[in-house]
């Protein structure tokens, strides 16, 4: 059996790696961001519907068109992203081995949907991910998105053991945005890695969905429960706001960020300039 839109490009981009958004793997890197066609979901709330629940086949691109062009580009990072690249499974495997054999990092950006088999295969050659966590609520996920709360689980405890971690909530008003289930989402987090980070994303009216949008103050009150168990949380969709990444030993401020615009303020590649702190990003 075979996809109709099998190796069907939608988008094209070089992207800040903070867009993924991935903070403390290489950051202030460019990434060449490649999407696809097609969705393991049903979110009525995507706001990449037009390329997730649809496609087109006017682009058809094979691997190592998609890492030569990522090298001629200079591209350190490439990230599978825009709509759920592991529908595409063999063909996301078949890049990142090209694109690792030109010494590019591969990134997955993704809702984690996946068996236990195929997640641990694709993580062979997955650098770093960034998972979706859309809720605690296995309710949620089967009358809303049409799927299942456990493998993504699951893929999360897989990835964590082979690549570098970070995962992205959209907080959603009404659906996922209590105090309580913020806990439990940190918790859970936190029993896998409480270095994890974890950003939290604001929503706005989208495809199917007319809730209005979450306020910027919903997210740092839920971002201050977060921190009673994870060390990381960044807010993500509010503006322009600092989400620095700091030392926790000595409060020294290592990556400064302002909405994409990033500088890295720390001159050691591992250790904190102020207290020789171990770093908590990769670069």
């Amino acid at each position: 059996m075979e996809l109709p839109y099998a190796g069907a490009v939608s988008a094209i981009a070089m992207d800040p790696v903070e867009k993924k958004p991935l903070f403390h793997f290489y950051p202030g890197n460019q990434v060449f961001s490649v999407g696809f066609y097609g969705c393991s979901f049903s979110c009525p709330f995507c706001q990449n519907y037009s390329i997730s629940q649809y496609y087109k086949t006017d682009r058809i691109m094979n691997p190592e068109d998609i890492a030569n062009l990522a090298s001629e580009r200079e591209a350190p990072l490439i990230a599978y992203t825009y709509n759920e690249p592991t529908v595409h499974l063999e063909y996301v495997i078949e890049c990142s081995k090209r694109a690792g054999e030109k010494g590019i990092k591969n990134i997955l950006v993704t809702n984690g949907h996946l068996n236990p088999e195929p997640a641990e295969e694709i993580f062979n050659y997955i650098e770093a991910a960034n998972i979706d966590l859309k809720s605690m609520n296995p309710d949620f996920y089967k009358k809303e998105i049409k799927g299942n709360l456990e493998p993504v689980k699951e893929t999360i405890k897989i990835a964590s053991k082979k690549a570098h971690v970070e995962i992205t909530t959209l907080v959603i008003p009404g659906k996922n945005d209590s105090v309580k289930e913020m806990e439990q989402t940190a918790e859970f987090i936190a029993s896998v890695d409480e270095n994890i980070p974890f950003h939290l994303s604001a929503y706005y009216p989208t495809y199917k969905y007319s809730i209005p949008a979450t306020s910027r103050s919903r997210i740092f009150d839920l971002i201050n429960v977060a921190k009673k168990h994870l060390k990381y949380v960044y807010p993500g969709n509010v503006g322009n706001d600092a989400s620095d990444t700091a030392c926790l030993s000595c409060g020294n401020v290592l990556v400064e960020r302002r909405g994409y615009s990033v500088r890295v303020k720390n001159r050691d590649r591992k250790m904190c300039d102020s207290c020789g702190a171990v770093l908590p990003y990769i670069i």
